[in-house]
């Protein structure tokens, strides 16, 4: 068992690392960028994608998907499973919807890994190594998102390869692979009236700079316009050339455009930041983009819901579950069941995690905030619970088992390198491929780990 922690601020945002000029923020230019990408190694153009929804700060599986109703009450704690449409499994009670929705999800219950803070825990599942500094918030290897972004860098259609609403999750990085290997950022609420994509920065020669305070729809419009007078089109290189027909491209123009949704299609997905990134993840998707995370933390409704690391000191475990999980309920639900009515199952694969799972034992404590004793769970990496829907794989079922007080994996021991490496299969990536490190060693994708047998 971990200790009891007076604070834990939980994954925060280092400013350096937003200083440090990635796409969206002001650094490289999409130009530069893709000049860089084009001296590296191709991979597939299968047109498969993946959106990774993030939990970040780490869910409890023991309150939504490996509840322990027989386990004594400082383990199993006050919440109940309720029956879903798949026999057998079960889900928290405030997941209803999702229990609708059980035959197009299956749950992963025993991946488990050895880190327990919330840098070295997310560059731990998200890398497939064991971080070199794990307080370090920037990973020391790289993440799967950069990595497919690397390995799918000369599909070009139209759209970017790799899209995020943040620059990283906290502990994520692209390490050798580069700057030019991160996420195209979409980091505002696509449920705000005015909702709009920060630009990113060109080349000179056409435009020293798009104010970010204007949409990119107008950029859009505003860009076609002045190639439409001053020819400068003809006068840049390919790069910007590329770059200047992503940003100008229909496809791209519609995939972010989130307001040509059907108000109704919006309220199903739930009127909060949550709801709308799913939505925008699936229209990114659709228009083509391989890799979409979307991390969701504070999902931007009353009740001052921030990340998923709900120590005691940080909240009270079930007055924050009451009020997260009908919010997380509705937009999962939504985007699943989204995907297999428009027959994008196949195509798509979702993934829903954290870093890390929650301690099996209540740890209760002071609430900072309230000032009073209440119940909380801590950093848990021996058990966590994962959600896959879609990528054509079996849906429906179970894999892997806890202790029957949640502790620890017992069935079907997975880790994250398992899951990593069904994702790099279903994106047809070799993850047995060697990129160079900054010593100039040739390191594998995965040094180890294989498809999840159940997900074949």
């Amino acid at each position: 068992m971990t200790r009891p922690i007076a604070v834990c601020p939980g994954p925060q945002s280092r400013r350096s690392f937003l200083q440090a000029g990635f796409l969206a923020l002001g650094g490289l230019s999409l130009g530069d960028v893709l000049r860089l990408r084009a001296e590296t190694k191709a991979g597939s153009d299968q047109d498969t994608s993946i959106i990774l929804i993030w939990l970040q700060g780490g869910p409890s599986h023991m309150e939504t998907y490996d509840l322990k109703p027989e386990a004594p009450r400082d383990y199993g704690g006050e919440l109940q499973p309720i029956r879903t449409s798949v026999p057998g499994l079960d889900v928290c009670e405030l997941l209803p919807l999702h229990a609708r929705v059980a035959d197009k999800f299956t749950i992963i219950r025993s991946i488990s890994h050895g880190f327990a803070n919330h840098a070295g825990g997310a560059g731990r599942f998200l890398s497939g190594r064991n971080p070199l500094r794990p307080l370090d918030p920037v990973s020391q290897f790289p993440t799967i998102g950069t990595v497919v972004s690397r390995m799918k860098e000369s599909r070009d259609v139209g759209v970017p390869n790799y899209v995020a609403n943040d620059t990283r999750v906290y502990g994520g990085g692209s390490s050798y692979l580069g700057e030019s290997a991160l996420p195209f950022v979409v980091n505002r609420d696509p449920n705000a009236a005015n909702f709009s994509v920060p630009n990113l920065s060109m080349s000179g020669r056409l435009k020293d700079r798009l104010d970010d305070r204007v949409t990119l729809l107008n950029s859009f419009d505003t860009l076609q316009r002045d190639i439409d007078r001053n020819g400068s089109l003809a006068a840049m290189d390919k790069f910007n050339e590329r770059a200047l027909s992503l940003l100008t491209s229909d496809r791209a123009k519609q995939a972010f455009d989130i307001s040509q949704e059907d108000p109704k299609t919006r309220e199903r997905y739930g009127r909060h930041k949550w709801g709308q990134r799913a939505l925008l993840a699936r229209r990114l998707v659709e228009a083509g983009v391989t890799f979409v995370t979307m991390q969701m933390q504070n999902p931007g409704v009353a009740g001052g819901i921030g990340n998923w690391d709900i120590h005691a000191v940080n909240g009270h475990l079930y007055d924050d579950a009451r009020a997260r999980l009908p919010i997380f309920d509705q937009a999962i639900a939504a985007l699943i069941e989204d995907l297999y009515q428009r027959g994008l199952d196949r195509k798509v694969m979702v993934v829903v995690t954290g870093e890390f799972g929650r301690t099996p034992r209540i740890n209760p404590q002071k609430g900072t905030r309230s000032g009073i004793i209440q119940p909380g769970r801590d950093h848990w990496p021996g058990a966590m619970s994962v959600l896959v829907s879609g990528g054509g794989m079996p849906m429906g079922q179970v894999i892997g088992s806890t202790t029957s007080n949640g502790a620890y994996a017992k069935d079907n021991k997975l880790e994250p390198n398992d899951l990593l490496a069904s994702m790099y299969r279903f994106l047809d990536i070799d993850y047995h491929a060697d990129f160079i490190d900054h010593t100039g060693r040739p390191m594998p994708i995965l040094p180890h780990g294989r498809p999840i047998a159940e997900l074949t």
